[in-house]
């Protein structure tokens, strides 16, 4: 399961996109419960927001139980995701995320399309208000891998279908089962491993 990625370089044209936080800072060990940019399509127009990495509808109770992941092939059907996946889609971007493999003794591995690539997880988003203020929630829907869980990277085309709300849900399911490109991947030191820890050391090689 992809329980931790990196934001840590962005273009230009996405630092003026609307929204984008005038004190954003790279992030290179984001874990579920932090806070995390989302693109959402707003009156049209692509946007960027801040919200929580734990999905939180307003019907929720217990908070305790905010998930960071929705899995692709049953995000239409159930209840904590459907409505959301109907319309309230947005995109996560990211530098690259992080797998750890191993039997014995796991070993981090840092997963990306290249070095300096952007990417983006489809994910959806959900408003919880909270007296006077509405705080913004997310979670990013994830594939069957080989050995475990990993985000649904989309491309160009991808991503405008994911955000466009008159997208047939057809077309939705075909994003959902899409075959991913391949990634390139390294194994690093264990500096990852802690989730306090969040500077360009996460990616020293092993």
């Amino acid at each position: 399961m992809c329980g931790r990625y990196a934001l840590f370089r962005w273009s230009p044209a996405f630092a003026a996109l609307p929204g984008f936080p005038t004190d954003q800072q790279a992030q290179w060990n984001i874990s579920p419960g932090n806070s995390v940019l989302i693109q959402r399509q707003l009156d049209g127009q692509p946007a960027l927001a801040r919200a929580r990495w734990g999905l939180t509808p307003a019907w929720l109770t217990d908070l305790s139980r905010t998930p960071a992941h929705a899995r692709a092939e049953t995000l239409a059907e159930q209840p904590m995701f459907r409505e959301a996946f109907r319309v309230r889609r947005c995109l996560m971007p990211a530098n690259g995320f992080y797998e750890w493999r191993g039997t014995q003794r796991k070993r981090p591995y840092w997963l990306t399309p290249g070095e300096g690539s952007s990417l983006f997880f489809a994910a959806i988003w959900e408003a919880y208000p909270v007296q006077d203020q509405v705080w913004l929630s997310t979670a990013v829907v994830t594939q069957a891998a080989v050995n475990q869980r990993r985000p649904l990277i989309l491309d160009a085309a991808g991503q405008a279908m994911w955000l466009d709300p008159e997208t047939p849900s057809a077309r939705l399911f075909e994003l959902l089962a899409s075959t991913q490109a391949p990634l390139r991947e390294r194994v690093l030191a264990n500096f990852v491993n802690d989730p306090k820890l969040n500077g360009p050391e996460c990616l020293t090689p092993a």
